[in-house]
């Protein structure tokens, strides 16, 4: 079970956007990294393309970059902070993530 998945509210806690909050994108799991919306924009120089009669034009795009996995924090719903995460069985049966902090369900 994945401490951080996609659509969680994460806080970066390193590097030159410390403290920025987004939401998960994407979780790349094989390299231990994340995306996160607004967070650790690269700027990638793109070439003019044109692949079955899509032109894709050339120029300097800005987009997010991976962050490390152990460089972000969920963020809980309840208590609005960053917390570690664990997991509860519930009554019926399924797996949940809860705030170590709070105790509430993540998922």
């Amino acid at each position: 079970m994945n401490k951080i998945r996609r659509n969680d509210n994460v806080l970066v806690l390193t590097g030159k956007d410390r403290g920025k909050q987004g939401q998960v994108r994407s979780v790349l799991t094989k390299k231990n990294r994340v995306i996160v919306d607004g967070v650790n924009m690269i700027k990638k120089h793109q070439r003019p393309t044109q692949q079955a009669g899509v032109a894709v034009p050339g120029g300097i795009v800005t987009r997010e970059g991976a962050i490390a996995v152990s460089n972000v924090m969920v963020v809980c719903k309840e208590c609005n902070k960053a917390t570690r995460t664990g997991v509860r069985i519930r009554q019926d049966g399924v797996k949940v993530r809860v705030c170590k902090r709070c105790g509430a369900d993540i998922d």
